[in-house]
């Protein structure tokens, strides 16, 4: 299921949310505060971490050294909280957290992207298959619910126990927070969108603050203490329904990202398979 998820590029649109979550707990916060460079080069970081993502679900071998390089990565992160806790990037209750964020956002966006919510039996599936995931990144199944029966019951104290807006996640919503104009892509795109930014700039801050919000189950949301209006839920399913007419329209090469479009493709040249297996 992943392998034909989590490199579509309509899946981009929940990343906000998931990295939101993420940086609710205190000390995902603190890492990310004191070490990130989201704020001096927030297109740097956001192309890394895409690849990283593409790399954990289609890069075969090297899905596995990715996995190391980020745990040697994380290694010297750590510090004292906004509540004067020390922590340590690695501890395996906030790295598991980090991964865990995946599946919750998944499961909430599929009607809105996908069309319809997951069968109980495409849950356990796609939650079996983020474990794997999580695997690839050095956690021990001993840090990971082990079923979903067992993932909604941790998934629900995380959130009434220990999550809270701290001050990144209020960064990551505001819309008054300058942000530099892109500069990845073809020098001519870099150009158009640097002398359009003055314009583009604000009308991207409230369109990233929408989808961080919208995209975030309703329970994290609330007890994050995000707002959300009945107007904006649907404005997020005109969005969701205008995507899921667009999509199926497209040739895979646009439908999905360039590291899974060709991961894709080397599979159906070796296999002469007409497509991957789900989850191949």
């Amino acid at each position: 299921m992943l392998w034909d998820l989590a490199g579509e590029v309509r899946m981009l649109l929940t990343l906000p949310a998931a990295l939101a979550m993420q940086v609710a707990h205190p000390a995902v916060s603190a890492g990310v505060d004191e070490y990130s460079v989201f704020r001096t080069d927030p297109w740097g970081r956001g192309e890394r971490s895409l690849r990283s993502v593409q790399l954990w679900v289609y890069g075969g071998e090297k899905a596995e050294e990715e996995g190391r390089r980020l745990r040697r990565l994380h290694q010297g992160i750590k510090g004292v909280d906004a509540h004067g806790r020390e922590y340590h990037a690695l501890t395996p209750a906030y790295y598991s957290w980090v991964h865990a964020t995946g599946f919750p956002v998944y499961r909430h966006t599929r009607p809105y992207l996908g069309g319809r919510p997951y069968t109980p039996d495409e849950e356990r599936r796609l939650y079996a298959e983020w474990l794997q995931v999580g695997r690839v990144l050095g956690i021990q199944d001993r840090d990971m619910p082990q079923t979903v029966e067992e993932f909604w019951p941790y998934y629900r104290r995380v959130l009434s126990e220990e999550l809270e807006r701290t001050a990144v996640v209020e960064e990551l919503i505001a819309v008054d927070v300058p942000l530099p104009a892109p500069d990845r892509g073809p020098r001519a795109v870099r150009t158009a969108l640097r002398l359009a930014w003055p314009v583009l700039g604000p009308w991207f801050a409230r369109f990233r603050r929408f989808l961080t919000i919208g995209m975030m189950p309703p329970d994290a949301r609330a007890a994050i203490g995000l707002p959300w209006t009945e107007r904006q839920e649907r404005r997020l399913r005109g969005l969701g329904r205008a995507v899921r007419v667009v999509m199926p329209l497209l040739p895979e090469r646009l439908r999905y990202l360039p590291l899974a479009y060709a991961a894709r493709k080397e599979y159906r040249r070796q296999s002469g398979r007409p497509g991957p297996e789900p989850g191949g």
